[in-house]
């Protein structure tokens, strides 16, 4: 009976290890770049949470028509508020700042690395700076 405890507390803690829960600044400026979440991709796994921190005002994070797993519904939180979201579809989400989508803020999660939507994610219609930026990190899933 000890045993049967041990391997299911050494089961239930290898499980809450594994999680990613991932974190990510809305900013102004990093680097170079300007209107730019902290990071572009992350790589979570189903039930892993995503927070967005908003450092600066005037930000938000959207999910894009078209760029998420089917199922999902349509996600935009407030304009400068801090926000976050559990992921339990697999697939990739592309996310973008409404006000700041053209000049390239734009973000892609990754769950389970599941990448089954590829061709919707690439068919997104994006605009002025994201479009490279899209390609971009599409060319790096």
């Amino acid at each position: 009976m000890i045993k049967i405890i041990t391997l299911i507390s050494f089961l239930l803690i290898a499980q809450s290890a594994s999680a990613a829960n991932q974190t990510i600044e809305m900013l102004n400026k990093l680097g170079k770049e300007h209107m730019v979440y902290s990071k572009k991709i992350v790589k979570v796994n189903i039930g892993d949470t995503v927070f967005w921190k908003s450092k600066k005002p005037g930000h938000n994070v959207e999910f894009i028509k078209g760029g998420v797993p089917e199922g999902v519904g349509k996600f935009r939180s407030p304009l400068s508020k801090d926000t976050e979201y559990k992921f339990e579809i697999p697939g990739i989400y592309a996310y973008w700042c409404t006000p700041h989508k053209g000049m390239g803020m734009i973000g892609f999660v990754v769950v389970d690395n599941n990448k089954s939507n590829l061709e919707a994610i690439k068919k997104i219609k994006y605009q002025g700076k994201s479009k490279k930026i899209a390609a971009e990190l599409i060319n790096s899933l």
